[in-house]
């Protein structure tokens, strides 16, 4: 099919939507977050504006347009900057453990398998969030013969084959909710190579309504978590959980500021059906998550994700 030369028209409009998606995936922050929290909603779904580039080159090439393929270079180029490491990145080499995490939802009506398929990973560290009084019997007698060491507060626990020690809880209800709703522990894990401070968290959920996002409670909740971070004198560090957020959401600013996130692998975790976006995280602080990738699904809303950790 041969391309026109010169711009035709309607040629603009192609032009503009190409450079439009490579601005907003540049300039996202610039995106105000105040009403509905738009910001936080672009960079939710953020690696999905490069869909946009297949469908306007379509229409380019429909159109003769050298005008509109030319203008899908600049997402192109954007999209592979920002995002293009997750797929090109050298293979990450030796790691001392790995650790998965997995809200196994409340309403999961098959604990015993979800604790079978997170057991399969053989992980050295299982952190799970929406952990029922009824379910955790499931989860112990699965779980508690290969990784006898636990902690358990609320509605989260850590399963560990490593000893822990120091466990306490981490309080980051935000303003006005009950002293029931207890979601966050920390441990320290004797790990291959020392000591490791692990958090296990689940942050509060973000409704996606008319009027956009509601995750005050949420960035919240993260900016308790991260001045708790900011505070602790482990020297080294993983935070582990469902944090209703990617890496991208500037409401988790607070921590992503101070962690760092795997450099490959997607790994979208939620809807577990079909996965648009990762909200389950494994970060780190002088501690190397060096890859990340999304399981299979299991009874819950979400899929497990399992993290590889090399310790400084």
């Amino acid at each position: 099919m041969a391309v026109k030369g010169s711009p035709g028209p309607g040629d603009a409009w192609l032009a503009g939507g190409a450079l439009g998606a490579a601005g907003l995936l540049a300039l996202h922050s610039a995106v105000p977050n105040g009403a509905g929290r738009m910001g936080s909603l672009l960079e939710t779904f953020l690696p999905w504006l490069g869909v946009t580039v297949p469908l306007l080159s379509c229409l380019a090439l429909l159109r003769r347009s050298r005008a509109g393929l030319l203008a899908c270079l600049a997402p192109v180029g954007v999209w592979l900057w920002m995002f293009g490491g997750m797929w090109f990145s050298p293979a990450p080499g030796p790691y001392d453990l790995s650790v998965v995490q997995h809200n196994v939802a409340d309403d999961n009506t098959d604990p015993s398998g979800t604790a079978r398929a997170l057991l399969a990973t053989r992980a050295g560290l299982i952190a799970v969030q929406e952990l029922t009084p009824a379910a955790r019997p499931a989860y112990q007698d699965i779980l508690g013969g290969s990784h006898p060491h636990r902690a358990v507060h609320g509605t989260v626990g850590l399963w560990s084959t490593y000893p822990l020690s120091d466990v306490r809880p981490v309080d980051i209800r935000p303003e006005g909710f009950p002293e029931s709703w207890r979601r966050g522990l920390r441990a320290t894990v004797s790990a291959p190579g020392g000591e490791l401070a692990v958090y296990v968290v689940h942050l509060p959920s973000v409704r996606l309504g008319p009027a956009g996002l509601t995750s005050a409670a949420r960035d919240e909740s993260a900016a308790l978590l991260g001045a708790r971070i900011a505070d602790d004198p482990a020297g080294r560090l993983l935070v582990v959980g469902d944090l209703n957020g990617t890496v991208q959401d500037r409401g988790l600013g607070p921590l992503t500021s101070q962690l760092q996130a795997p450099p490959r692998g997607f790994a979208f975790s939620w809807p577990a059906a079909l996965p648009v976006a990762r909200i389950d995280q494994v970060l780190g602080r002088d501690a190397e998550v060096t890859e990340v990738s999304a399981l299979a699904a299991t009874g819950s809303d979400h899929r497990p994700v399992l993290g590889r950790v090399r310790l400084r």
